[in-house]
């Protein structure tokens, strides 16, 4: 009998401290996929350093994080480098796009150090543009486009390799509530589609208003609204019953 597939994201008692500071406490978090979820936090609460957790840039001082079902902790550096990679997409309060550079070649950037052909980038980047609604801004360059416009470009270099995992780090700080609401919608549009999407906020009313919220304070996770749907349920002795076996990480990406 096939089991129900891996969870995206596995958290089990992780804990991080910086010096004498513990910034996370024995956090205990599954999500599977194709969920949409907060994970909301006044600032200094512990959800930041939970995205890099989640999103592999740091490592827990202790517990066990699995990321598509690969523990992390069994990884060297370069393995990490493939699993973020081919796994994770990141997307940021601040859009990080250069001055001066098309959104079609903005996109298709994230694609430098993949192997693939120009032509092929490019392809690739003008079809993720049309997929959240900019075909018709290709050619324009940061200055010329709006706030909502320059994240759904950041979100489109994100979800250009297909990652399922989305982490979005603030994603509508920077915007109006306008814009912000068309990207979330274009959040929610990417989850229907497949993608689990992991929304780190401080805004209430946002977290409130997707399937799942999970609240931290100072390092606990002090409410979970998935746990009542039966989201928690896990084998503690080394991942989900029945879960598929792991594919090795792919050769090319560990060069």
């Amino acid at each position: 009998m096939t089991g129900s597939p891996r969870p995206v994201v596995e958290l089990h008692g992780v804990s991080k401290t910086y010096g004498d500071v513990a910034a996370l406490k024995s956090a205990d978090l599954v999500i599977r996929r194709g969920e949409l979820l907060a994970v909301v936090g006044p600032s200094g609460s512990g959800k930041s350093t939970m995205l890099n957790i989640m999103g592999t840039l740091d490592r827990p001082t202790a517990g066990t994080v699995r990321i598509d079902g690969y523990d992390i902790d069994r990884l060297s550096d370069r393995e990490l480098s493939a699993l973020r990679a081919g796994t994770i997409g990141f997307v940021f309060q601040q859009f990080h796009l250069a001055p001066g550079v098309p959104a079609l070649d903005s996109v298709a950037n994230g694609l430098l150090y993949s192997g693939r052909p120009r032509g092929e980038r490019r392809r690739l980047a003008e079809s993720a543009l049309r997929r959240v609604g900019l075909g018709h801004r290709l050619g324009h360059e940061p200055h010329q486009l709006s706030g909502g416009e320059k994240q759904r470009v950041a979100i489109a270099r994100a979800v250009l390799g297909d990652p399922p995992l989305l982490l979005a780090d603030e994603p509508t700080g920077a915007l109006d509530s306008r814009s912000g609401a068309v990207v979330i919608e274009l959040l929610h549009d990417l989850q229907r589609a497949g993608t689990t999407v992991v929304v780190i906020t401080h805004d209430r009313d946002i977290a409130g208003s997707l399937p799942r919220e999970v609240r931290i304070k100072d390092g606990h996770i002090e409410h979970d609204s998935g746990i009542v749907d039966g989201l928690d349920s896990i084998d503690r002795r080394g991942g989900t019953p029945g879960a598929l076996p792991l594919a090795p990480l792919p050769e090319e990406a560990v060069r």
